[in-house]
This record gives structure tokens, sequence and C-alpha cells, in this order.
């Protein structure tokens, strides 16, 4: 089987840098604990555990003496508050690029304007965002969405960092329809995001079959199975390599790899070598 790995993959900088602060309290022999899964990889957070890492999920739950994480989609500020008042230690490990989506939002509400966020209000990342301005803030899925808005003033539009860009330029042109007010309108979608993106797009017609590695609640790696499903149609996300159904490679003799962002780079080699072995 040919085997041929995307241009960009795996780990981006913010859950490389999540990832490198807790295995440096770890050397320190502090006791983690992180608010939520750290991110979005169960093999990961399993790895972690094994050298003690335990995750919680509200801030009563943890103590003094031990360290408390806040994950990489990051938290409100009210949550933060708590944690701050409860451990001995907190670590932000949130992604500096979800920082900036918190900052902008609180900026543009500070000025009594509106904030329409684009991406889906269950995800961490957005309720942690919605927290820093919440008589101000918007979570839209969709353009069609937008609709259903009421009158806006003077809005900022933003993004969640890891949707697709057409689906926020598609929501930011809505904005724009329905309001006479100046529309600011930020691109925060992750770089990574938009080059795993790009890179799975310019891969997928040239396989015959593509498997994306990544957690199932990763909001990037579902990202990447519709963006590969646009030229490959046998497009499989799986979180290991047990999960590789021999039938679906029938008449296969390309197939393409990529990774989300929370997928480490051991997992990506097991995968590629089990897809490298088959006859």
């Amino acid at each position: 089987m040919k085997v041929l790995l995307a241009n960009e993959y795996g780990f981006c900088f913010g859950v490389e840098r999540a990832v490198d602060m807790v295995e440096e309290s770890l050397s320190l022999g502090e006791t983690v604990r992180t608010l939520g899964p750290l991110i979005h990889n169960e093999q990961e957070m399993d790895r972690l555990g094994s050298k003690g890492v335990s995750t919680i999920s509200e801030p009563v739950q943890i103590t003094r003496g031990e360290t408390a994480v806040i994950r990489a989609h990051g938290v409100t500020p009210q949550v933060q508050k708590e944690l701050e008042e409860k451990a001995s230690k907190v670590v932000d490990a949130t992604c500096p690029f979800v920082t900036k989506v918190q900052r902008l939002a609180s900026r543009a509400a500070a000025k009594d304007q509106h904030v329409v966020v684009v991406g889906n209000p269950d995800h961490p990342e957005m309720i942690g965002v919605y927290g820093y301005a919440p008589e101000h803030t918007f979570i839209v899925n969709s353009a069609e969405e937008v609709a259903n808005l009421p009158k806006l003033n003077k809005p900022l539009v933003v993004s969640q960092t890891t949707i697709k860009l057409q689906s926020f330029l598609d929501a930011a042109e809505a904005v724009k329809a329905k309001t006479d007010d100046e529309v600011q309108v930020v691109n925060t979608i992750c770089s990574a995001t938009r080059d795993r993106q790009d890179a799975a797009r310019a891969l997928a017609g040239e396989v015959d079959a593509f498997y994306i590695i990544g957690g199932r609640h990763s909001s990037n790696s579902r990202k990447l199975v519709a963006v590969c499903k646009e030229k490959c149609e046998k497009s499989f996300l799986i979180e290991t390599e047990d999960e590789i159904d021999p039938a679906d490679l029938e008449g296969v003799n390309v197939v393409g790899v990529t990774a989300g962002a929370s997928t480490p780079e051991w997992l990506i080699k097991k995968v590629v070598a089990y897809l490298e072995n088959i006859n």
C-alpha cells in the first residue's frame, strides 16, 4: 500500500504548547489536574494520564496543593477566577489564537458593539469566548442563522478558530446584508487549521482513499473529513489503526493520511506503519 502524508498535519502550535506546559508542571513534581480534557484526543490524554494527569469537570473539584490547567480551548473569566481561588497554581494553556478571539470580543463589547461569532455554540472554545462579552455576543453556526439575530450595532464578526473558511465568509456576508452599520470582519481561523485543510484538499485528489486521524469530538478533525470528501469520497475519520476496515481498502492502491491538530506524532506513525504493511 502506497501511503502519502499531507504536507501539514498533526499537533498545531497551541496544542503542542499546552502539552509542553503540562509536561513541565509534571517535571516539577506538581499534582496536575486539567479542567476538561486538555485536548480533544483520547489517546494522548491516556498517555498523560499514565503520568499522573487527571481531569476535572468543574473548578470546585480542585484543591490547594494542586495545579489547575486551563485547556487549549480556554474558559470564561469567571471560571478562571474560581480556579485561581481554589488551586495553588493555575497554568493557562489557552491557545494564543483563542485568546485573540476572547480579547476582540471583550474590546468590542466595551465599545457597545455587538459580536457575531461563527462557530458551534456548544464547543468549549465558544463557551469561553461568550463569557468575555455575554451581553453583546451572538454565536451562529451558519449564514442561515444570521437571519434570526436582532438588530446589530456596529457588529464585529469573528470565528471559532477551527471552522471552515467558507462558512465564516458566508456568515460575514450575511451580517453585512443585515445591517446598515459598518461591519468589522476579522478572520480568526487558526492558520494551522487553514494550512491543514488546504494540504488535505490538495492531496485528496491524488489518492484512492483518505484517513483522517483525530478524535471524534475534535472540531478541526471533523472539518478535515468534510474537506477530504470534496475530492475523495472514501475518506474516513479514525482514532487509531484498529478502526481501519480492510474492506474499505479493496481496490485501493494509494491512500492519503492527515491528522487533526490534537493528534500526536506517535499515533500518526502507528497508523502509517499499519497501512504500509497492508498487501
